[in-house]
């Protein structure tokens, strides 16, 4: 249940898996200020690939796509909230040495996880899907030519009887030549 909390709780932006500072800092229980300071005061360890701090641009963007409580009561942020990719969170742990903070950083981390093999089977059912759909392209294409084959035997089998029926009238209508019996009253 924790992991399904967690994987809420990442957002892609820019092609990459993020959470935010604010929703680290709830997990983690501790303010978003003081986790913040000790990213701040331990800046070496977060270079760009592992933290962000995301623009208006981008911050609106996320609200439009989401609505979360949080957002609702940060009000007017005046600072944009930092976003932590995987590696970010991981480095997180070496900052915040609470049994709390190392206890939801396991459990962040599995999240990523999770998701990155969601990822990865849903790009292979995506292959499979489209296999699958050339392979029912090509045999609906070849069913479709042996029905044409299937209707045109019968068209034919059709006006061959309807030719034959024609013939049989045809013969019994004709002027008979020869000797006609006629019958006497």
């Amino acid at each position: 249940m924790v992991v399904e909390i967690i994987q809420n709780k990442i957002y892609e932006i820019n092609g990459q898996k993020v959470m935010l500072d604010f929703d680290i800092a709830e997990l983690y229980q501790v303010e978003t200020r003081v986790l913040n300071q000790a990213v701040k005061r331990n800046g070496d360890r977060f270079p760009e690939d592992f933290m962000f701090q995301l623009t208006r641009e981008q911050w609106r963007f996320l609200i439009s796509q989401i609505v979360t409580s949080k957002t609702e009561t940060r009000g007017g942020t005046q600072k944009m909230p930092f976003a932590f990719t995987e590696h970010g969170v991981s480095m997180l742990a070496s900052v915040l040495r609470s049994k709390r903070a190392i206890d939801m950083n396991i459990a962040i981390i599995r999240a990523f996880i999770a998701i990155k093999k969601v990822a990865s089977t849903s790009g292979n059912l995506h292959e499979q899907i489209n296999e699958l759909r050339m392979e029912l392209r090509d045999r609906i294409g070849e069913h479709d030519v042996q029905l044409t084959n299937i209707y045109d035997a019968l068209e034919n089998l059709l006006d061959k009887q309807t030719d034959k029926e024609a013939a049989k009238a045809e013969w019994e209508q004709r002027e008979r030549i020869g000797f006609k019996k006629t019958i006497k009253e």
